[in-house]
């Protein structure tokens, strides 16, 4: 048979070649048949960022995959582009902070689970799967590239990660001469790393550095904690323990260190504070000491990290010594010394520098108690004991004098891996014993220098210990031999990276087991080297001179520890068998925690977490979350969600259902009938940090049956409006399809209501001020612009409202009123002399129903008879009070002048409680201007009670209206009287004038107001640039009428009243109206007339603002706004509020508030004085001449342009809104006669004492800079050519450090005039300090220099001016040994 060849070059018979051929041809169509088909399906990009390390952070995988795609071959793919084993790592929806895994196993397609096909992007990110890093493929099956690579042919990992925005780095921390590596597992570690907090990497690199320490790790697991004795969430070494048993057992990549730092006493707002690591050693071992007194370990940290040198100084003429022995934890280098440039090169040169004696001579000479002279000394340090573990702490941080700032030294600094201290121990020799001697401060450590002493104070047991010998042999002389095991091995080095303001701190630490160095930065723990170790020396390659430090990498070295090499002592870390029982119990313990937050963390994973909402019966809208297994069917949710909203004993199970819900368009997406037995994670599309909908727990009534909501339909909120009742009754709930007709639509909405379809009109509300009546018949509701959620206003009834426009109809009216009215609580004035308690039942039935558009006639008449009432009765008593005034103002005109006894227009006038009838029923007319007319009237003149008259004393002069003033000072001084209604009856004869002017026929179906274009803001002021805000006219009467805008006001429900219900009221109106209009209505509720109180809008935090603009409309306010009424007269036209503040040129605060007043526009500045004085008087217990003040325009805190009294305000003074003035009292009679003239503020500044003078004012005739000079010469006893000035800087009262003056400000300017630069001095207020030149600055010693730079700092911060040398402040550095800092006995 003839052979011939296959496609895998096997002989095949020549029969069957054929087959073959066909065969191959068939998969060839089908594999394209699958590509086309592929082609057309929709397809998913899926981008992954993989977070697990911190090289792959920033990198981004794409995957384009077909919407059919499994979930398990998406893992499959990701697994394979990003080369990991599949189970070794999850998937998670990303840009969320709930980050639960994609199940590994699910056959669901990509697009049932929720991913969006097209452009859109779905992003994931790949996480760690158990708290383990994904295993990499390629190193399983041993075909890794850099398998054959030893260590150095590798990239390593050393410094700091790159992060992004993490919390305690400044983001320039990494050197570009460090290499990085991807972090190695930990399984090839075998160390776990710790969770930096916020900004607590200082505390990670610290207890991972003890935690590497055998000697301490090992003390500390045989110290039991005794539960009955202590808490175990404040004991210290408790939570340390445990801490150091998760890092050496738990499975986890990193653990939170939460637990440690609440032993601390710390509260979250600590994890935000940067501290210095050689700090928290300290404060941390005080800590351990207090908690371990009375037990074995209570000498550890001495035993451990103590060491001893003396503190002497010798004197050079005789030879006798004075000394004192000092214990010591660490060891502080100089990095670079005081003045020098140069920094010390290695650790070993600055040992030395810091055992380097100096001579103490000239005025530093040393008292001799043997010489009983000063002499000449030498002072120095020796050591005498040095500790097992030798901390050196290099002093990278300093204090720059010449920019007062606090900076970092970056300067390179050698340190060995072994030191040997042999060399630092002082060998020379001593003395002889007889001319040694001690200091007498009565120390402990100080004493006699003999030999007999000192062997007892160091024992022959600790100079074995240390490798120190101090051999007493009993001769005239001391020796000291130090032993060959002076030889320290470093193993332990602490970085800082950044500044001296802030930075990162992680840990270089070689293991004891292995001799491997490995770099501890937060979570992350990788290998590193030697060779990187010497790259946390600091400094740079090139020399750049003095400046170098400030080039060079600002990632190295902080602080080394070494241990003593001795293999007698040197411990090795304890095994897991080698533990105590005590801490076999732990760490069983904390496994089984760790199981079971693992089993938690897996129940997490595998539980849908959706918002769930529940109509109550009571018609309240609940909200919950509900959490339930995927696993679990939509029948045992149903269950979990009725028991979730408490539905129990109130409905039946079996009358509740879920459904999907889209809260934000309040809209019933679909219902799930049949679908009672199918799991939840299946319903909701998988398991999801969040979900694009909601849950409802819809609820029917027994007989009811529930709907069935179809995917497509949109909701339609049907609202029924009555044209004879004019009322809109609450919404009925239907269902549509976008492709149903306005017919087929009407004859739904005719099906749900009873309604004719035949002349039914239908008024979509599209959006907000969008109302469109639906009457084309075959259009489509899409096409009409329906969405998920509609609102529709129906109307169907015989009258001929519907023959007119819709925008002149009554429907339309009804509709506008009903989307313009709001609801407004409103809290009257306690003075208010009427209560709703007291109304007359012909007001109360008002009060149930919605007032008509044009107002009821019959109510009007009531309203009428009541108002004629009120009317008499405030007549009879405002004349009372008229005669009470004019008696009051003839007794002031024989001691005041003219001016000067003008008041304001309410300002006498009280209201007696005998006057008030608390149990009559009276009604104050919103037009009761007759009454108020006539009592200001008789205020004002004071001459003539005629009522016939009172009317043309209106018609004032312009002196007039600026003499009669009003100021908050008697805002309580008003008329108030009885008073009754619930509902305002529209007592004006005409409509009521719209913000644009126009009324409501020509507002189109738009409902736009352009009220507010073109309009100047401004708050304080009864005036606008088109005129007045005021209500009157000049004459007092009511401006032109308009249209009636609607307006009810009802009496609060209990929930309504913030306090007493008595005192507020419910009052529903059209936004439209202003502000004028608006209180008009209000005059009945508060019993005065709407000019004598004013209206405060309250926002969210309770702060109140008053609303002055007049013609403004109420469109800013919104529903359940609050409204606060007070009494006072409102301003009138011209009229500006004002802010008096006192200026103290000499006080440490210079601007203190006075009172708040009126000034108008055509007063002077002597007339505003007047009225100003008695008010000071009165609230400020002031007493004060006009001519012992003046005034002076306020810029926020410095003080400008003094005013003349002849002045006059919006003429020579423009004046505005929000005005502030300053007022100073004067020492001496006013010197201010002239425009021309300058008043400048100067301060006398003496170096030779560093202190500065008071302020003193000098008034200048021109801007020549002699002149001022020649007056500041006077004023100083300083010769003319001695005399040297300069502008002070910033704002009053121009605060500067006596550090900074001498030398930063710009002394003697080379000008002329003082309008140049650099001076600027233009208006009044400017600041000048001036000095003699030939006094020499004060020399200060650094002690002093130091304590007067704190006393500056301390001054100018109260007084909240910037202190360039200070640095921010820093929390202080404390562990509560209570388990928390102390309370505040004065807070709650």
């Amino acid at each position: 048979m003839e052979m011939v060849p296959s496609e895998e070059n096997q002989f095949v018979p020549k029969e069957g070649a054929f087959w073959i051929c066909r065969q191959s041809l068939f998969d060839e169509i089908k594999r394209m048949c699958q590509i086309q088909n592929a082609a057309e399906e929709p397809r998913v990009l899926c981008i992954i960022q993989d977070i697990t390390s911190a090289k792959t952070v920033n990198e981004r995988l794409t995957l384009n995959l077909p919407a059919s795609t499994t979930l398990s071959k998406l893992y499959d793919d990701v697994a394979h582009k990003a080369g990991y084993v599949k189970a070794t790592f999850d998937l998670a929806w990303g840009n969320t902070q709930d980050m639960a895994p994609l199940d590994h196993s699910s056959k669901m397609s990509l697009s049932d689970f929720g991913f969006e096909p097209g452009n859109k992007r779905n992003f994931l990110q790949l996480t760690d799967k158990d708290g383990e890093q994904p295993q990499i493929a390629s190193e399983e099956s041993g075909t890794a590239d850099s398998g054959g690579l030893d260590d150095s042919s590798q990239d390593r990992f050393i410094g700091p990660l790159p992060r992004d925005s993490t919390a305690g780095c400044s983001g320039d921390y990494s050197s570009p001469s460090y290499s990085y590596s991807s972090i190695l597992n930990k399984s090839d570690t075998g160390y776990v790393g710790l969770v930096n907090q916020a900004m607590t990497c200082y505390l990670n690199s610290l207890l991972q550095t003890l935690y590497m320490t055998p000697e301490f790790r090992n003390a500390l697991y045989n110290w039991e904690f005794e539960e009955s004795e202590e808490d175990p969430v404040t004991s210290i070494p408790h939570q340390l323990q445990r801490l150091f048993i998760l890092l050496q057992t738990s499975k986890k990549r990193a653990i939170e260190t939460t637990d440690v730092t609440r032993s601390f006493g710390w509260d979250s707002s600590e994890a935000w504070q940067q501290h210095d690591v050689q700090e928290l050693c300290r404060v941390m071992f005080d800590a351990l000491e207090q908690k371990w007194k009375q037990t074995e370990q209570a000498d550890l940290i001495n035993q451990l990290y103590q060491g001893k040198l003396k503190d002497y100084v010798r004197c050079l003429e005789c030879g006798y010594e004075s000394w004192r022995i000092d214990t010591y934890l660490d060891i502080p280098l100089v990095i670079r010394p005081f003045g020098a440039s140069q920094a010390y090169s290695s650790v070993e040169e600055a040992l030395h520098a810091f055992m380097q004696p100096e001579t103490l001579d000239g005025p530093n000479q040393y008292f001799c108690e043997r010489c009983k002279k000063k002499c000449d000394a030498r002072k120095g340090l020796r050591f005498l004991h040095f500790p097992y573990l030798l901390t050196l702490q290099l002093k990278r941080f300093d204090f720059d004098y010449t920019t007062m700032h606090r900076i970092k030294l970056n300067d390179r600094m050698a340190f060995p891996e072994e030191l040997d201290m042999s060399p630092f121990i002082d060998v020379e020799d001593e003395k002889s014993p007889q001319t040694e001697s001690c200091t007498d401060s009565g120390a402990e450590n100080e004493g006699s220098c003999h030999s007999d002493q000192m062997s007892n104070d160091f024992s022959t047991e600790d100079c074995v210990d240390e490798g120190i010998c101090l051999d007493s042999t009993g001769s005239t002389e001391r020796v000291l031999k130090p032993k060959n095991t002076l030889t320290f091995e470093l193993f332990s080095v602490m970085v800082h990276s950044g500044s001296a303001a802030g930075g990162h701190y992680y840990a270089c630490i070689k293991s004891f087991t292995d001799g491997q160095w490995y770099s501890f930065n937060d979570q992350h723990v990788s290998k590193i080297t030697l060779d990187d170790i010497r790259k946390t020396y600091g400094g740079s390659s090139g020399s750049r001179g003095y400046y170098s430090s400030a080039f060079a990498s600002s990632t190295n070295a902080y602080m080394l520890i070494y241990r003593l090499k001795d293999a007698s002592k040197n411990a090795k870390y304890f095994d897991a068998e080698d533990f105590p029982e005590h801490v076999k119990s732990l760490v069983q313990k904390e496994k089984e925690s760790e199981e079971q937050e693992k089993r938690q963390r897996e129940i997490e994973r595998n539980t849908c977490k959706i918002k769930l909402f529940c109509m109550r019966p009571v018609k309240t809208m609940m909200e919950s979350k509900l959490e339930v297994h995927k696993d679990k069917t939509l029948r045992e949710a149903t269950e979990m969600a009725y028991k979730l909203m408490e539905l129990d004993g109130a409905v039946p199970l079996d009358c509740c259902r879920l459904v999907k819900y889209d809260e934000f368009h309040e809209y019933l997406e679909r219902s799930y009938e049949g679908e009672e037995d199918t799991p939840m994670g299946m319903l909701l599309g998988g398991v999801k940090s969040s979900y694009m909908f909601d849950l409802l727990l819809e609820i029917r009534k027994p007989e009811q049956v529930f709907q069935p909501y179809k995917p497509g339909e949109v909701m339609v909120k049907v609202h029924v409006v009555d044209l004879k009742t004019e009322s809109i009754a609450t919404p009925i709930s239907v269902r549509a399809y976008l492709n149903q007709s306005i017919t087929e639509f009407k004859l739904l909405i005719a099906q749900a209501t009873g309604l004719s379809a035949e002349a039914m009109r239908v008024v979509l509300e599209r959006c907000y001020n969008d109302l469109r009546l639906l009457y084309v018949p075959n259009k489509t509701l899409k096409a009409e612009g329906f969405f998920r959620s509609n609102k529709v206003f129906v109307e169907s009834s015989e009258s001929t409202d519907h023959q007119v426009a819709f925008t002149d109809s009554l429907l339309w009216k009804l509709l506008d009123r009903h989307g313009n009215t709001i609801r407004l609580l409103v809290s009257l004035p306690e003075q208010s002399p009427g209560t709703l308690a007291n109304r007359t039942p012909c007001q109360r039935e008002g009060a149930d129903s919605d007032v008509p558009l044009e107002g009821s006639k019959g109510d009007r008449k009531s309203v009428e008879a009541i108002l004629e009432e009120s009317t008499d009765k405030l007549k009879s008593l405002s004349l009372q009070l008229q005669q009470q005034q004019q008696q009051q103002q003839q007794q002031q005109q024989s001691s005041s002048t003219s001016d000067s006894q003008k008041s304001s227009d309410f300002e006498h006038i009280e209201s007696p409680s005998q006057e008030a009838d608390s149990n009559s029923s009276l009604c104050v007319a919103a037009d009761n201007r007759e009454l108020e007319n006539r009592i200001r009237a008789g205020g004002s003149s004071g001459a003539s009670s005629d009522p016939d008259n009172h009317f043309a004393s209106e018609e004032r002069s312009d002196s007039e209206v600026n003499n009669d003033r009003s100021t908050s000072s008697v805002d309580s001084d008003i008329l108030s009287s009885s008073h009754s209604s619930d509902t305002l009856c529209n007592a004006d004869s005409g409509p009521i004038q719209l913000a644009n002017g126009l009324d409501s026929h020509s507002i189109t179906s738009s409902r736009r107001s352009k009220a507010h274009e073109g309009k100047k803001e401004t708050w304080d002021t009864a005036e606008e640039d088109s005129g007045t805000d005021s209500e009157y006219d000049d004459n007092g009467k009511i401006k032109a009428e308009a249209q009636y805008l609607f307006f009810r006001a009802e009496p609060c429900s209990p929930e309504d009243a913030t306090s007493d219900a008595l005192k507020c009221v419910v009052v529903h109106v059209d936004k439209r109206i202003t502000l004028a209009a608006f209180k008009q209505n209000m005059e009945p509720y508060v019993g005065v007339a709407s000019t004598q109180f004013k209206v405060f809008r309250v926002y969210a935090n309770n702060q109140e603002f008053e609303s002055v603009r007049l013609n403004e409309t109420l469109s800013s306010f919104s529903d359940d706004n609050k409204i606060t009424i007070r009494l006072g007269r409102a301003l009138k036209k011209g009229e500006y509020r004002v802010k008096v503040y006192q200026l103290l040129v000499n006080e440490t605060e210079p601007c203190k508030f006075l009172v708040d007043t009126v000034f108008a526009k055509g007063m002077t500045v002597r007339q505003s004085k007047e009225e100003l004085l008695p008010q000071l008087k009165e609230h400020c217990k002031l007493d004060l001449s006009i001519e012992s003040v003046r005034l002076r325009k306020k810029t926020w805190k410095n003080p400008g342009t003094v005013f003349l009294d002849y002045h006059v305000y919006e003429e020579d003074i423009s004046i505005s809104s929000n005005w502030e003035v300053f007022l100073e009292v004067l020492n001496d009679p006013e010197k201010m006669k002239s425009m021309s003239q300058l008043a400048v503020l100067s301060r006398r500044w003496s170096p030779s004492t560093m202190k500065l003078g008071p302020f003193q004012e000098v008034i200048l005739e021109s801007s020549n800079v002699e002149e001022l000079k020649q007056k500041l010469s006077e004023l100083g006893d300083i010769p003319l050519q001695n005399l040297e000035f300069a502008k002070g800087r910033g704002t009053f009262p121009c605060d500067i450090s006596v550090l900074e003056i001498h030398q930063d400000l710009d002394w003697n300017p080379k000008v002329s005039t003082l309008n140049v630069w650099p001076l600027y001095i233009c208006d009044d207020g400017a600041v000048v300090f001036f000095r003699h030149s030939s006094e020499e600055l004060m020399e200060l010693s650094d002690e002093e220099r130091s304590e007067l730079m704190k006393k500056e700092s301390s001054r100018l911060l109260k007084t909240g001016h910037r202190v360039s040398y200070s640095p921010r402040k820093e929390k202080a550095l404390k562990i509560y040994l209570d388990g928390g800092p102390p309370k505040d006995p004065g807070q709650d």
